[in-house]
């Protein structure tokens, strides 16, 4: 009700999915309450918004400074797409949309951090961490 708010997730990463989880829903919960402080929104450098869960198949997000990039997520939906035989097939898409200060990031790079997330997306696998070998 009070507008959007910006909670920055320091050191994220350092921590799991498990602490970032935990760390979203405190924020969440404190945003509802009114309870942030000044210092909780400030140091960003990077935002994701997640415009899906209202249903928004896709946005143009627009950079809250002095973030350098910011992410925007739409909602899944099923769409058919060909399979390698050309035949359709349903798939799982979602759209993401990402916008950068080019005075900070080159359009380049940036691409290429967003087909990074793009796959780590498609084989999350990837997102866990090793086993560790036993001592």
């Amino acid at each position: 009700p009070n507008g959007l708010v910006v909670p920055v997730i320091r050191d994220a990463q350092d921590k799991g999915f498990a602490r970032i989880e935990k760390d979203i829903a405190d924020f969440g919960k404190r945003a509802k309450d009114g309870t942030l402080t000044m210092d909780d929104m400030k140091g960003g450098t990077f935002t994701i918004s997640n415009g899906g869960v209202f249903g928004s198949l896709m946005s143009t997000p627009i950079i809250n400074p002095p973030n350098a990039m910011i992410l925007g997520v739409g909602a899944e939906r099923a769409v058919f797409r060909p399979d390698a035989n050309n035949a359709p097939a349903l798939r799982r898409e979602l759209t993401l949309t990402l916008a950068c200060d080019h005075r900070i990031i080159d359009g380049a790079d940036a691409a290429r951090f967003l087909s990074a997330v793009v796959a780590l997306l498609e084989n999350p696998l990837r997102l866990l961490r090793p086993a560790r070998k036993p001592a």
